[in-house]
């Protein structure tokens, strides 16, 4: 999903006045309160401060988007937010109208991005959570890619280590909710696919995963405190012929190891919220959403 388009949505500037109605200043400058109907059909409702949009505003457009937070100059400063025409939505904070600093975005098909931007763009901590298949990316982004250290958490297991450009790299582990943990390395090796229309030779990246070892499950055996232990024991009469010892436990077999085809199916996987339809063919774990056709 992508949520970088929204720049298309310009307001209109302070030469373009329109209708207003509401406060003035001595010199004749819009001041304080009011209301302005633009001539490209958007209108504004809020505090003007020597002519300009500054302070808690109201901004609609004509195609159905609309901005309520604060203005400085004219600009997107503060904390705001955006509601886009396609129902996507920005909650957070600006500065001279780009997201940046720390928000939330609602995508339309459900996932969410929860941490720091700047300039427009994702860039910083942040988590992003794909709705479809409970699955989220906590870690560091790069103008927008899923870039550095992360985690990538599902239902049962999740991968610790490295992205690059979106795709897992170098040294990381699974760690699996059954208490063992799968160590290993991701490389990352090119498949030439070949544009039909075009005749244009393309190289698509693909994470291959090599697992180096596997450690033992850890049993969880419940023991009392101490105090506990001793009050339980004393005055009790020994079963006949235990001799002092309970029933042993079953020592914990080690994993066997997965040959690296196996573990394909392991790998960070693609997840269907964040990805357009042609590259779902592809392995992507992260793209830009519909809202990015909209600029704020």
């Amino acid at each position: 999903m992508s949520d970088l388009g929204s720049e298309e949505l310009e307001e209109e500037g302070e030469n373009d006045l329109g209708e207003y109605e509401g406060d003035r200043n001595e010199m004749g400058e819009r001041h304080g309160h009011g209301k302005a109907r633009l001539p490209n059909g958007d209108v504004y409702e809020g505090n003007y401060e020597h002519g300009k949009r500054h302070g808690q505003g109201t901004y609609k457009f004509k195609s159905g988007a609309r901005y309520v937070g604060e203005y400085v100059k004219n600009k997107k400063h503060g904390q705001g937010t955006f509601i886009y025409p396609d129902g996507s939505k920005y909650e957070g904070e600006w500065a001279n109208d780009l997201r940046h600093g720390h928000g939330v975005y609602y995508y339309v098909n459900n996932d969410t991005y929860t941490g720091e931007w700047f300039a427009h763009q994702r860039h910083g901590q942040g988590t992003y959570f794909y709705a479809e298949t409970g699955s989220k990316y906590v870690g560091t982004w790069v103008n927008g890619q899923q870039d550095g250290a992360a985690e990538l958490v599902h239902l049962n297991h999740r991968y610790q280590g490295k992205f690059l450009n979106k795709n897992p790299v170098g040294p990381g582990k699974y760690v699996f909710d059954i208490g063992c943990e799968q160590h290993g390395e991701y490389h990352l090796t090119g498949v030439e696919r070949e544009e039909e229309e075009e005749g244009e030779t393309l190289v698509t990246v693909i994470p291959k995963w090599k697992a180096t070892r596997i450690t033992e499950l850890a049993l969880w055996t419940p023991t009392l405190p101490e105090k506990e232990r001793l009050a339980d024991g004393a005055g009790q009469e020994e079963a006949p012929g235990a001799e002092g010892r309970g029933e042993p436990a079953e020592e914990a077999q080690p994993l066997t190891d997965l040959s690296e085809g196996e573990m394909d199916s392991l790998r960070p996987g693609e997840e269907e919220g964040d990805i357009t339809r042609e590259e779902r063919e592809g392995f992507h774990y992260d793209s830009l959403d519909q809202g990015e056709h909209f600029g704020a």
